[in-house]
């Protein structure tokens, strides 16, 4: 069992027969009364997302998910092909089971493919990733006074803002938690 208050966001709960990931919480404290825990989760299975509001102190069963070490081969309309690196077992997952992690991922990147009753239900994506900037615009020395962004579109269709000294054909790291442009990966 896990509390509200030990909530975070990419925790997986069981609630009323349903698998739901957390995708934002927040705590409300009321002027009379206890706090309040509002949270949006995401339906794994069905794709839709939710709003609850649940009292503070509540208890949710916390599903137990296995990880397994999976390399994404690649895509065939909406549906997805990973590949188990141990076993190399395919497993296939549709494009709400993935959600935002669609923006990290290329071909042959390796990840953590979640399973619940030995059915794929998602993956779970390293803290960062490198990806290609595919467009920028170019940068003039002297743009600016202070250092500034720009917008870069990486390989994986992502719009990021970056420094001015990015140009196309960089290769980036970026937090997958947040989406924001962390440094230059060596080559």
């Amino acid at each position: 069992m896990i509390s509200t208050g030990d909530l975070k966001k990419g925790i997986t709960i069981e609630l009323e027969g349903t698998l739901y990931t957390i995708i934002d919480f927040t705590h409300i404290k009321m002027g009379r009364g206890s706090a309040q825990v509002r949270l949006k989760l995401r339906d794994v299975k069905a794709g839709h997302t939710i709003e609850r509001t649940f009292q503070a102190g509540e208890k949710f069963a916390r599903a137990r998910l296995v990880r397994q070490a999976a390399q994404y081969l690649y895509a065939e309309g909406s549906v997805h092909h990973f590949m188990n690196t141990e076993t190399y077992d395919q497993m296939a997952l549709n494009t709400d089971q993935l959600g935002d992690a669609l923006q990290y991922l290329r071909e042959n990147a390796t990840c953590e493919v979640l399973l619940h009753s030995d059915q794929p239900i998602g993956v779970e994506l390293p803290l960062a990733v490198e990806l290609t900037v595919a467009e920028t615009d170019p940068w003039v020395k002297g743009d600016t006074a202070q250092g500034g962004t720009k917008p870069a579109r990486l390989e994986t269709g992502i719009t990021i803002q970056v420094p001015l000294f990015i140009s196309t054909g960089d290769v980036l790291k970026i937090d997958t938690r947040s989406g924001q442009y962390l440094e230059r990966a060596s080559t």
